[in-house]
């Protein structure tokens, strides 16, 4: 068992993408826990294929690391704010942070997201300033600028006298002293950093049993696994416990097993003391937030209070003509089981339900946060349908308000213009505008969040691709205004059957199609976007009537432009309050909700 003197528990915290998940790998590696023929995978932490796919970290996690006789345990932690109730569980079992930043890019919104977290639970920071072997790094600047967020945040004197380290987690290695010409061979100046700077745990060696459940792991044998930090006293196996659940309730239950961090592995362990992290395996009702405490000492530690969603969507039974064809689970009690398991590890999303038996309100922090949860049900079997995006609003002293978020745009100085028409367009306002390195510009506007659906990909359009825009929740303000729609209609499916090159040929003369030949359509699903603001409705069906003058592959001059092939994402910013997406394992198909294009028409006149 570890003294707790022995051990640093710290948070890796930055924007997305700034070398997070990169820099923990170069940690395992350097300390190592890997034999040296073991074939690792880069950021071998990302484990959850969507992670892998998307280059992005979804789900906070713990892993540990040997340095001389100090354990070090590290919780890596999503960059996006989407993900900010992973952060704000992460960082309730840490004592210090590692802020990094890139060493081209600086501060950027999520910085500011992730370090005023860290300074609200007081933890010791340590700024990391990353990829320092990018072309046009900045490092002295950027350190400024971190400095500058510090203040900005209202800093204590004692968080702003924090150590500066340089580094590269791509090549392993860093360095407090900076010159480019030398670069440093190893990690080694930040593991004497953390092992210096960052404070051992403060906790209660002796006394009764406490710990915060921070986090659920999941095994098919054991069950359900608590993981938090121990803030007071020891825990052994088969030590019988009490969970204090958040809403007051008391269970008993029995440790079963304990394992501690060892890499990227759990070890099983008879015994762990206070400031250690722990994995508990055996209770089953058990939940993020809850306590868990010795037998005869029931004493529940405060949960952080997690920011609430801003957006919300419905979440309905499939009931097209191609329901239940893809899809293992199709009915509404797999998809309220399904939705309600979620919130057992998903602390910062809402379900609620709704007058109908088959639709669920689901509520996130973002369009990110809830496309990942879309994402990851298709691919488990489940077949559904969801409305577009809609902002939740608050009354605020009798006001209507509505959440605001901070944008930030970074483009080539001769798209400035049109970011500025379009984000205006949207009720956005700018707040900032400075050069940075390479002809760009760094943009930042405050813009309600309703206007920000749908702007990513129209950006990206506008930006021909060199665009980056991030965005994170600044406030809630008084509504500002209704916001123009999506200034494009849709074509949509005049009849089921499968689209054919000369109904193609004919539609795409009307704007871009979302399909080729070939594809099953039903009436009512949508094929493309309208050149124009109005919904057309055209046949795609439609095959070419055969004359005597027909010659014999005529129909093969016909020329398709290839369809536009629409992500997740794009879906979810394109449908608008009329229409749904269709989600199955293998399909997403956008569709009125109304298929019945005399029902729509008789709908549109009546309202």
């Amino acid at each position: 068992m570890t003294n707790r003197e022995n051990i640093r528990n710290i948070a890796i915290i930055a924007h997305v993408d700034h070398g997070k998940t990169t820099l923990v790998d170069a940690m395992l590696r350097q300390s190592g826990i890997f034999r040296e023929n073991e074939q690792i995978e880069e950021r071998v932490m990302d484990s959850n294929d969507l992670e892998r796919e998307r280059g992005i970290t979804i789900l906070a996690k713990n892993t540990s690391l040997m340095y001389k006789d100090i354990k070090i345990n590290i919780i890596d932690t999503p960059g996006h704010a989407d993900f900010g109730g992973e952060v704000e569980r992460g960082l309730e079992m840490a004592d210090g942070v590692l802020l990094l930043v890139d060493a081209f890019e600086g501060c950027m919104p999520q910085t500011r997201f992730v370090l005023s977290k860290a300074l609200a639970l007081d933890l010791k920071p340590i700024i990391v300033v990353n990829k320092i072997d990018r072309p046009n790094a900045r490092p002295y600047e950027v350190v400024d600028e971190v400095l500058d967020l510090f203040i900005d945040l209202g800093a204590t004197e004692e968080q702003l006298d924090t150590p500066v380290i340089y580094a590269s987690g791509r090549d392993g290695w860093a360095t407090a002293e900076y010159n480019p010409e030398q670069p440093n061979e190893d990690l080694r100046e930040m593991f004497e950093l953390i092992v210096n700077a960052i404070p051992c745990p403060e906790c209660e060696d002796e006394g009764p049993f406490q710990m915060l459940v921070s986090n659920i792991d999941y095994d098919d044998y054991t069950g359900r696994i608590a993981v938090g930090k121990i803030q007071r006293g020891r825990i052994k196996t088969g030590m019988p416990l009490i969970l204090c659940k958040a809403d007051g309730k008391k269970v008993h239950g029995k440790a079963v097993k304990l394992y501690t961090f060892d890499g990227l592995k759990k070890e099983v362990a008879d015994e762990v003391g206070a400031g250690d992290m722990v994995a508990i395996s055996g209770i089953a009702d058990i939940n993020i937030g809850d306590t868990l405490c010795d037998v005869n000492n029931p004493d529940p530690l405060p949960f952080v209070k997690i920011d609430e969603p801003v957006l919300s969507m419905t979440f309905s039974v499939n009931d097209s003509p191609f329901a239940g064809k893809d899809g293992k689970f199709v009915t509404s009690r797999h998809l309220r089981d399904r939705l309600f398991r979620e919130l057992d590890s998903n602390i910062s999303l809402r379900v609620s339900e709704t007058d109908s038996t088959e639709a669920f309100v689901v509520s996130g922090r973002g369009e990110l946060h809830l496309s990942v949860l879309i994402e990851n049900m298709r691919r488990e079997g489940y077949e559904f349908q969801v409305s577009n995006p809609v902002v939740i609003y608050k009354e605020i002293d009798g006001v209507k308000c509505e959440p605001v978020e901070r944008l930030t745009v970074d483009v080539p100085e001769e798209f400035t213009g049109v970011i500025m028409d379009g984000v205006i367009a949207r009720k956005g306002e700018m707040v900032n505008m400075e050069p940075t390195a390479q002809n760009y510009t760094r943009l930042e506007f405050l813009i309600p969040s309703r206007g920000l659906i749908g702007y990513r990909s129209e950006m990206l359009t506008a930006t021909k691709g060199t665009g980056i825009v991030n965005s994170i929740l600044e406030s809630y303000e008084p509504y500002k205004g209704d916001i123009q729609p999506r200034n494009r209609g849709a074509l949509i499916a005049w009849e089921n059957g499968a689209s054919i090159t000369y109904g193609l040929f004919n539609a795409q003369e009307r704007g871009t199609l979302f399909i080729g030949a070939g594809v099953d359509v039903y009436e009512g699903m949508i094929v493309g976007e309208n050149s124009r603001q109005d919904d057309i409705v055209v046949n795609v069906c439609k095959k070419k009537h055969a004359t005597n003058t027909r010659a014999s592959g005529s129909d093969d001059a016909l020329k398709l432009v290839p369809p536009k092939d629409m992500s997740l994402e794009q879906c979810l910013d394109f449908i608008a309050d009329d229409e749904l997406l269709e989600v199955t394992p293998n399909h997403l198909r956008m569709r009125k909700r109304i298929l019945k294009t005399d029902l729509r028409a008789k709908a549109k006149a009546r309202s």
